[in-house]
């Protein structure tokens, strides 16, 4: 056809076409996926950690016990059944176990003129359960070297509630780095043996003395010569958006958790609950929107009906016709998901600033993105296939006539 024609044509059929409707849909349209993609890019951000440091919402860890009863003498140990059972559980990502020493540990260290000599103990878990990495954090029995991981909580602990009483000064995370420490190490057929020791970092995730897991093990096999029991300890990585019915497993088990964990597991929780709710929202009003615009083609059409036959009549096709009203409907929801995507990410500052501060958010919007052109593609292929089968029923049916 020729572009003077083609111009007419569409002249004669965008006079049914109620602006009204149209822009009724784009604005629906627009609330409808702009809460979608708030949704999406709001857990994005709740999900993406924008610090290496110990946050609100850094990957969450727990330690796990067993609860002890009464006095006994028998260690409370995980068995193997417990483990399998425990790492069966939809929240629980990883298993740590703790290995303790089972040998007698004696520290001396000599500060301000004055010795210091206290029994310890060590414990270790695998190199990934750690939040600290220190360059040093490996032991050759050649070297006699073992390096030392101490609880954040230990060193306050010291200079707030042991230094002062006792004269001994408070001391820095780097200053007591240096101080050297020495070790005399007892095995049960009372072998002793000396080695040199130094705090290497601090955690604020173990509330323990942990050392290198290859120290423990040379240790524990040179220094016991008993088996090895199963662990008393468990450190537990767990996904906080499936952590619904942690509590309830650990009390039905009779598991302890070491420090508070509570109010993560339910903010997070929350965060979770709000991102579903705004999505599902958001959803239900596209899906509302999609069925305003659908019963629009409807009338659109039925008021059109007299000319689409007559046009057919007249040799043009269905897929001829229906082009005019596909491309309004490519370039309605064009505009509709640019205007939603930028209204999704100027958003974005209203609680970009809160979610920073417990160290969330950043998170790419290349996920948030290609929801939107999904949404584009699939409801504008709706949109075609409704048009175009309209369009078709109306021709066979003036074929008939």
């Amino acid at each position: 056809m020729e572009k003077g024609f083609q111009q007419e044509i569409w002249c004669l059929l965008k006079k049914n076409i109620s602006k009204g409707q149209l822009i009724g849909y784009a604005i629906a349209n627009i609330i409808g996926l702009s809460v979608v993609l708030i949704g999406i890019l709001f857990f994005a951000d709740t999900q993406c950690s924008n610090s290496n440091d110990d946050k609100f919402f850094s990957d969450d860890y727990i330690v796990l016990s067993k609860k002890v009863a009464g006095i006994g003498f028998e260690p409370v140990c995980f068995s193997d059944d417990d483990i399998d059972k425990l790492g069966k559980q939809k929240w629980v990502t990883k298993i740590g176990r703790f290995t303790a020493s089972h040998f007698a540990v004696n520290a001396s260290v000599s500060m301000a003129g004055r010795g210091l000599s206290t029994y310890l103990f060590f414990e270790s878990v695998p190199d990934d359960f750690y939040d600290v990495t220190p360059k040093d954090w490996e032991f050759d029995p050649n070297e006699r070297f073992v390096p030392i991981i101490l609880s954040r909580d230990y060193l306050t602990l010291y200079n707030f509630g042991f230094a002062l009483p006792q004269g001994l000064p408070q001391l820095s995370e780097n200053v007591i780095g240096a101080v050297p420490i020495t070790l005399r190490i007892t095995g049960n057929d009372n072998v002793t043996e000396t080695f040199e020791a130094a705090i290497v970092g601090f955690s604020s995730r173990l509330n323990t003395i942990a050392v290198p897991q290859s120290f423990m093990d040379w240790a524990n096999d040179r220094f016991y010569s008993e088996e090895i029991k199963n662990p008393s300890r468990l450190i537990v990585k767990i996904d906080r958006f499936a952590a619904s019915n942690m509590n309830q497993y650990l009390e039905q088990e009779d598991i302890e958790i070491a420090g508070d964990k509570d109010g993560t597991s339910n903010m997070s929780e929350f965060l979770s609950i709000v991102s579903s709710v705004v999505t599902s929202n958001g959803v239900v009003i596209c899906i509302l929107a999609l069925f305003i615009l659908i019963l629009s083609i409807f009338l659109l059409l039925q008021k059109s009906k007299a000319t689409l036959r007559k046009l057919m009549l007249l040799g043009f096709s269905p897929k001829e016709i229906s082009k005019y009203y596909i491309i309004v409907v490519i370039v309605t929801n064009v505009l509709i998901t640019i205007i939603a995507t930028l209204i999704t990410i100027c958003c974005r500052i209203l609680w970009a600033s809160q979610l920073q501060e417990i160290g969330l958010g950043g998170a790419s919007v290349l996920p948030m993105i290609l929801a939107a052109l999904a949404y584009l593609i699939i409801i504008t292929t709706i949109n075609i296939n409704v048009i175009r089968r309209k369009l078709f029923r109306l021709y066979f049916a003036a074929d008939v006539a």
